[in-house]
């Protein structure tokens, strides 16, 4: 092995954390040769995942389930790969402990959000199922995307806890994520679901609501949250201020065979109509 090639080997090992990912973008920008890269897998210093995509191996065999995990390769797509996009929707509400998702096969479903998910991410076998979302409800406003670890609520991923690599996700925050789930109603989520989602919300940030509703593109997320905000009468609700907040004018079809909201004027399930108030009351 040439001076060189071994001096590219040793910062390639320093970089890549064992159980992490490079793809031959990543090799090139580096001027890792396709001859190199042969070599390294020959030697089994490299392993070929799939076409153009390689994982450095763990140096023991304690690790191997971690190869199915979905976290990995997320975080050597953010990472080391440069990929620019977030966790988001229902998956950022699960892992910040606000609700439990499943998706209809029993997997977790990774909501992804951005243009630039990498294609090799939801080919990729792990233990959930990827769903990429090119929306633009807040154009290309940043707002409310933090970056959170995996010491979240539901517990440290043990292959990340032993790895000095902790690095932290970039996931929207939970007044980001509702507005996100609230998007895919109808089609993309049950009400019952986003329901249940909100019941949990009792600590949410009125201010940064109120930036990310000004923010939304959609009148009938933003009409959907009002419905739901409403209804569960958290105490961050009397301090949103609706002035500056597009609402739309006329009525939304929704929900086939729904009921239009008397203030919202949107069609919704009859359990999310306001409650009516005695007569005389």
């Amino acid at each position: 092995m040439s001076g060189q090639t071994e001096t590219k080997l040793k910062q390639l090992l320093q970089t890549v954390p064992p159980g992490f990912l490079v793809d031959s973008d990543w090799m090139a920008r580096r001027s890792i040769s396709r001859q190199s890269v042969s070599g390294y897998v020959k030697k089994g210093w490299l392993e070929p995942v799939m076409t153009g995509l390689y994982r450095r191996p763990f140096s023991s065999d304690e690790n191997q389930e971690a190869v199915i995990g979905w976290k990995i390769p997320l975080l050597s797509a953010v990472w080391l790969m440069q990929h620019k996009f977030h966790v988001g929707g229902a998956s950022a509400l699960t892992l910040r402990g606000h609700t439990h998702y499943l998706s209809f096969g029993g997997e977790f479903a990774l909501y992804l959000y951005g243009a630039d998910v990498p294609v090799w991410l939801s080919k990729l076998q792990t233990d959930a199922r990827v769903v990429v979302k090119r929306t633009g409800l807040f154009g290309d406003e940043a707002v409310g995307i933090e970056n959170s670890d995996f010491s979240l609520s539901n517990g440290d991923d043990p292959h990340l806890t032993q790895s000095p690599w902790r690095w932290p996700i970039p996931m929207s925050s939970p007044e980001r994520a509702i507005l996100e789930m609230l998007d895919e109603l109808p089609k993309g989520e049950s009400f019952h679901t986003v329901n249940m989602a909100f019941e949990s919300l009792a600590n949410l940030r009125p201010k940064l609501l109120t930036t990310l509703l000004v923010q939304c593109r959609s009148v009938k997320t933003k009409r959907l949250f009002f419905i739901y905000a409403d209804k569960h009468n958290h105490a961050w609700r009397k301090h949103i201020d609706m002035s500056a907040i597009d609402l739309g004018k006329g009525d939304r079809a929704l929900t086939p065979g729904g009921r239009l909201h008397p203030v919202y004027r949107v069609t919704i399930p009859n359990d999310l109509m306001p409650k009516e108030t005695p007569h005389g009351a």
